[in-house]
């Protein structure tokens, strides 16, 4: 389990509050257009003017064209010329994504933000968006339409998509922040160069796939309600969008599954989460959430584990429906606690902590076989609800010495060591 105090070779620096540089914009806002001829000229004018009379820090605005076939390159590049802080861009080939990858990953400002050409965002929520990464409070920033308190003008139809969608993000994906899809986000550079790569995404899915990785990672995503007013206009193609959209959770749910994503390296340091720091006299670091994520997994496994039993017992004997529902349940355990339990991430020593979980199993093996061994003896036909009386009971105790052997050996915390020497 990586623990060490120190960042290992990739790993984010712990949070900290943005000292401005001279000459270095604070805030880079992207507006991703294509054939925008008509809205983007008000579009950058009302949002340089609300900065300039709002934002404290220096600022840029960034026009980035999809490789828009009308006048919008023509007006852009006049905008760029004709006022302060405004600089564009031209990318032959389409894509919301490939937009903002092409932006971030080139610009120097450490908040790096998004917004569409519509600004159907009130932009007083602009501030209160990028301050706490500003501050070091947080990793990412998004609007949200979905708050109680958020005021939003649209169709039934496109709220309808909205909140659907964000709930099929929920149940798929176990995502936890409330709006994936609005056009209101914010990401420090650090996060940005570290959670790019691994985005595939390059069209409307990208912001969501960078919010899930991001949220799996462990980082800190704050929400801001926002004032929204549906764009009638709007050139989104929603069928085609969402089939698209079904597509990339598919893949991202897919390779988070077999731990393709190395999500270990956004991790921050040991010590950036003050829960952390706080040290109880004679209780161990990490003790209390460790042994709340053990009991969970353990609950989830335990019914598992029931349920195989009684599955198996209708066809086999006692023993041998034991030994195989445990097995089976003992791999998913091992798993469940690797990630959420110990905060194990990606590939790296899994199969030997499978093996460890295995030798862990065959403790509990004996323990529940030799449970019913003794019931055997002590009756010749014991009834269903006997035997599973007897198994909760030997699994209780099974337990306490897994979670002891676990902690120890299996997933042991690890200081003075590296992280890429933790994945060897």
């Amino acid at each position: 389990m990586p623990t060490d105090t120190s960042p290992g070779p990739g790993a984010l620096p712990a949070r900290a509050p943005l000292a401005p540089v001279p000459g270095v914009p604070v805030l880079d806002v992207v507006i991703p257009v294509f054939n925008e001829e008509k809205d983007l000229g008000p579009c950058v004018r009302r949002l340089h003017e609300h900065l300039t009379r709002t934002f404290p820090y220096p600022f840029r605005i960034t026009i980035a064209d999809n490789a828009s076939t009308d006048r919008t390159p023509e007006v852009a590049a006049g905008l760029a010329a004709a006022v302060e802080g405004v600089r564009s861009t031209r990318l032959e080939e389409k894509g919301r994504g490939r937009a903002l990858r092409t932006v971030w990953s080139h610009s120097e400002a450490p908040v790096l933000a998004y917004m569409d050409v519509d600004l159907s965002t009130d932009l007083n929520a602009l501030l209160p968006l990028v301050a706490p990464l500003i501050s070091g409070h947080s990793d990412l920033a998004i609007g949200t339409r979905l708050a109680r308190s958020s005021r939003v003008v649209r169709g039934a139809k496109r709220e309808f998509v909205s909140r659907a969608y964000n709930l099929l993000l929920r149940s798929s994906l176990s995502a936890r922040f409330s709006d994936a899809q609005c056009g209101f986000k914010a990401i420090r550079r650090e996060v940005a160069e570290r959670l790019l790569p691994l985005v595939e995404d390059t069209g409307w899915f990208f912001d969501t796939e960078l919010l899930v990785l991001a949220e799996r990672a462990g980082l800190r995503i704050h929400e801001v309600p926002v004032d929204w007013v549906d764009d009638p206009d709007t050139t989104v193609h929603i069928a085609r969008t969402a089939a698209e959209d079904l597509r990339g959770m598919w893949r991202v749910g897919r390779a988070l599954a077999i731990g393709a994503l190395p999500l270990d390296r956004l991790a921050r340091p040991f010590g950036d989460d003050p829960r952390d720091r706080t040290a109880l006299p004679g209780v161990p670091r990490g003790l209390a959430r460790q042994l709340l994520g053990f009991c969970a997994v353990g609950l989830l496994s335990t019914l598992l584990y029931l349920l195989l039993y009684s599955a198996f017992r209708s066809s086999v004997g006692p023993q041998t429906a034991n030994a195989a529902a445990l097995l089976l349940s003992a791999v998913a355990n091992t798993a469940a606690n690797r990630r959420l339990t110990f905060g194990v991430r990606g590939r790296a020593r899994a199969v030997r902590h499978q093996a460890q979980g295995l030798v862990v199993f065959g403790i509990g093996l004996a323990l529940t076989s030799g449970s019913l061994a003794a019931l055997g003896a002590a009756t010749t036909e014991p009834s269903h609800s006997t035997e599973l009386a007897v198994l909760i009971t030997a699994n209780l105790a099974a337990t306490v010495l897994r979670f002891l052997l676990f902690r120890a050996w299996v997933f042991p915390e690890r200081r003075g060591t590296s992280a890429k020497d933790d994945n060897r």
